[in-house]
Parts: C-alpha cells; sequence; structure tokens
C-alpha cells in the first residue's frame, strides 16, 4: 500500500500542502491543496490572519480524505521570527504581529542597551534584522507589558497550529534560533539574554529537533477531517528545510533558496560567530542535525512580488490601494519580458534597506532611492522591473564574495532552490553577476525539504545524503552557465 506523507509549506503569500511518496526509489510529489496568506490590520499593527490561515490547514487535510491519500505523517514550516503567546487556558494572547509592522523601530537601541551587539552576536550568531523576535519582545514589552506578564507561553507560528493540531507544544529548534535568542553554541535558549531583557525565562522551555514527533491529531480534529495523523516536526523554519533540498554537486557549492526573501550561504558544522561575520552581517541559523545554516538574508522576490501586486490593484495589508493599477493584469512572465525590453537601464538600490521592508508604494520606494542617490529614475514597468534585478544580481554577488573571504574557500557554483529558481531571466543575471554555474531546481524546494525529515523518519531513506541522491533523480535542474 501506498505511504503518503504531507509537507504543509506556508510562505508569506500563499500556504500549499503538498503529498509526497517514494516509487521505485523517487520522490514523488502532488500538489492537492492551495490557500493565499494575507495581513490584515488590527489595533494599529500589521498583523497575520491567523483564522484565514488555519482554515487553510485544515482544507488541506481535508482535500487529503477526499482523494483517498491519507498522509501518514504531517510537518508544518513557515517563515521564521514570529510567534504566538498563550495565557494560562492556551489562548493567545494579543495578536499574531507580522515581521513587515514597523513596531520595532529603534527597538534596536533599546537592547543594546541590556547587551552590546558585539556580545548578542557572539552568542547567537544571528545577523541584525529590525524584524528578529527578539527586538518584536521588545516592543511588546514597550508597548503592551501586560501581555508578557499574562502569557504563559510562546510557540513560534509553526508551533502554534501543531498545538491546535494535537494539543502537545513543543519549540522547534531552527524556528527558535531565527528569534536571536539561541545560544548558537549550546543550541538552547540563551538564559542570561532572556534576563537581561527582563522577559519572562518559564516562556522559553526545551527545544525539539526535527524529526521529533509532536503527536497525534486531537480527537476534535480528528472529526472535523476524517482520519488521524502523525505530527512531526520538519525543520518548521522554511529555510531550514529548503537548505536541506539542495542536491549540491560538491562541497564547493553555495546555496540559494529564491522565494519572498533570498537566503543565500553554506552549510558548516560549526557557527561562525567572530566580529568579520558580524561586521559583514552573515547569520547562523540553526538547522536540522544541528547544520547551521550560514546565509546572508536578502530582500528577494519580495520586491517583484510588491510590484505586480501594486499593478494589479491588491496590496500584501488588506486595505490598501494602488495608484499604479491601470487595469492590465501582470503575469510574472509579463514583468520578465518587461525587465529585457529595458536591459540598458543601470539604475541599481541596495534592496536590503529598510525603505523595502514594507513601503506603502514598492515602486515609489524604487524611485526615491534612485533620486536619492542621483541615479536616473525608473519610470516605466521594464525600467523598475530592470532595476530590481540587476539590484538582486549584484547583491549576490556580493553575498558569494563574502562568503569566500570569510569561509576562505572558492565556489564554483550557485545551486537555486525554491520558486525563485523558474526565473531563468534572473538565473541568468545571477550567473554572470558570481560567475558561477547556476543549478536551478528543485522549484518545491521547501516542500521536499519538509519531506526529506518525514521520509528519512519513515525509514524510506536512510540519511540526508541519499534522500538528496534520490532528489537529484527525481527533479529537472537546469544549468545555467555565465555569459
Amino acid at each position: 500500500m501506498q505511504q503518503y506523507y504531507l509537507a504543509i509549506d506556508i510562505g508569506a503569500s500563499s500556504g500549499r500542502h503538498i503529498l509526497g511518496s517514494v516509487e521505485n526509489g523517487k520522490i514523488v510529489l502532488e500538489e492537492v491543496f492551495r490557500f493565499d496568506n494575507k495581513q490584515v490590520h488590527k489595533n494599529g499593527h500589521d498583523c497575520w490572519d491567523m483564522d484565514n490561515l488555519w482554515n487553510g490547514i485544515l482544507g488541506g487535510l481535508k482535500a487529503c480524505k477526499e482523494l483517498g491519500k491519507i498522509p501518514k505523517t504531517v510537518g508544518i514550516d513557515t517563515w521564521g521570527v514570529d510567534y504566538v503567546l498563550l495565557d494560562e487556558n492556551d489562548k493567545p494572547v494579543g495578536d499574531a504581529v507580522a515581521y513587515r509592522d514597523s513596531r520595532t523601530a529603534g527597538m534596536d537601541a533599546v537592547v543594546e542597551q541590556a547587551i552590546p551587539a558585539e556580545l548578542l552576536y557572539e552568542k547567537t550568531g544571528i545577523q541584525k534584522q529590525l524584524f528578529n523576535t527578539i527586538y518584536q519582545l521588545a516592543a511588546l514589552k514597550n508597548e503592551h507589558p501586560e501581555q508578557l506578564e499574562k502569557a504563559k507561553s510562546l510557540l513560534m507560528i509553526p508551533d502554534y497550529f501543531n498545538f491546535l493540531l494535537t494539543g502537545v507544544k513543543k519549540q522547534e529548534y531552527t524556528n527558535a534560533t531565527t528569534s536571536n535568542l539561541v545560544n548558537a553554541k549550546e543550541k538552547k535558549w540563551d538564559r542570561e539574554i532572556i534576563e537581561r531583557l527582563g522577559l519572562p525565562q518559564g516562556l522559553f522551555g526545551e527545544l525539539a529537533m526535527p524529526g521529533t514527533v509532536v503527536g497525534e491529531f486531537t480527537e476534535a480534529i480528528r472529526e472535523e477531517v476524517g482520519y488521524s495523523a502523525t505530527v512531526i516536526l520538519p525543520a518548521t523554519h522554511d529555510t531550514g528545510s529548503a537548505f536541506l533540498a539542495v542536491p549540491a554537486k560538491d562541497d564547493n557549492a553555495a546555496y540559494l533558496s529564491s522565494g519572498t526573501w533570498s537566503l543565500l550561504g553554506v552549510e558548516n558544522a560549526e557557527p561562525i560567530t567572530t566580529e568579520e561575520s558580524r561586521l559583514e552581517n552573515f547569520t547562523n541559523e540553526g538547522g536540522a542535525w544541528y547544520r547551521f545554516r550560514y546565509l546572508k538574508n536578502i530582500m528577494g522576490l519580495w520586491m517583484i512580488q510588491s510590484i505586480r501586486r501594486e499593478l494589479n490593484g491588491t496590496a500584501y495589508v488588506a486595505g490598501r490601494t494602488s495608484k499604479y493599477a491601470d487595469g492590465k493584469q501582470w503575469s510574472f512572465p509579463d514583468l520578465i519580458e518587461a525587465a529585457k525590453g529595458a536591459a540598458g537601464f543601470i539604475s541599481v538600490v541596495d534592496a536590503n534597506d529598510d525603505s523595502f521592508l514594507a513601503p506603502e508604494s514598492m515602486i515609489d520606494a524604487i524611485k526615491a532611492y534612485c533620486e536619492k542617490t542621483g541615479q536616473a529614475v525608473p519610470e516605466t514597468v521594464g525600467e523598475i522591473m530592470q532595476c530590481v534585478y540587476r539590484s538582486l544580481a549584484k547583491l549576490y554577488r556580493e553575498a558569494v564574495q563574502g562568503l569566500s573571504a570569510i569561509t576562505g574557500k572558492t565556489y564554483t557554483s550557485l545551486n537555486i532552490v525554491g520558486g525563485g529558481c523558474q526565473d531563468m531571466y534572473l538565473n541568468q543575471l545571477t550567473a554572470n553577476a558570481t560567475g558561477l554555474t547556476v543549478y536551478a531546481g528543485p522549484v518545491e524546494g521547501t516542500a521536499i525539504g519538509n519531506l526529506v525529515v518525514q521520509f528519512i523518519a519513515a525509514g524510506e531513506f536512510e540519511d540526508l545524503q541519499s534522500t538528496r541522491n534520490a532528489i537529484k533523480e527525481s527533479f529537472a535542474i537546469k544549468e545555467v552557465k555565465a555569459c
């Protein structure tokens, strides 16, 4: 009888349920459900619509039943840094504020009063980003200290949904490391940092590794979806899952998980927490089997997604409008063709600048940056897109150069996984900018990486290397050479 495993992969714009199975040593995927992810403005903040996400999760579980393909195990992965607080009755305390919300502005100065940036990096190895959980909790303590006082549990977003499915609370390691509160060398919550910040110690419990069984569906969930399954921890941070799916050619390959964010880096056995590394703004995110993802977090396709939403008259937060909508519905291929038509436009922006994190208008933010820096201001859709593409390729080149300088290694190829690997124009620009051969694919890298942990836990494959070998044989990988 065919065994199925379910990856529930939720990104910033959508969630998808992908069934995985193994047939004759090859991995077979089937997308059975997809749902939109959206934000809402509540109580003065941009928040995740948790009811919408939960209904999406249940909808996909029911779709498996309708297909007659019941998963043996289920794993959930999402983005990092965001969390839910629960009270003594396990009810949410406050809203699930989204990381792009502006509440963390100035919180780095507050945190650095308690712990210097150099010491924080030496302990956690996590790059400074204002949306990290550490700054979110500092903002919450400043605005709503009563919520922290009332809270008895802290669960990252996937941990919370696992709790709703099973009634069991587990704090998963890979996602926890994105908080900037986990000691990189000890691989557990750093109690000194938590004490210095005046956060409740009781919110931070034992960390569980990918492969850990959370539990079975509760009776209420079994009744609603029509079956029971075992919930297991993948690398619940989506980048942690995506890196597991990289079918690297050799040890001289760099990795790029390309989606809303671009995460470019390598896997290391130990964290690099030197001052040189901090100043280069590299991060050491925890991975499955304690494999550290040493990478740089780059704004990524968020800019392109935002431009497309603006042109199509939608917004990433419900209720916001766009002045650039002209009635045409732009597809991603349309935007690529427009960029190609403006190949001679050479203005670039720093895609990692905070002005591009959550602007009211991405198009206006790009124009303003070019004007501020004395460059030609893009006017057409093609020029705007060409500016973004050039800017991303430039950051990819700089990230590879930074990796080489710090690790002392020369990289000869770049493996790109995730939805962004389908953009062959960006792949070519990336190969040209870095001088590396690009291997693009698989597309569903995050879901595959989620399934990797489930496959190994179930005995379908012996270890990570054998699973990666199967990935190479199971999915088309496109080669793009620099020119």
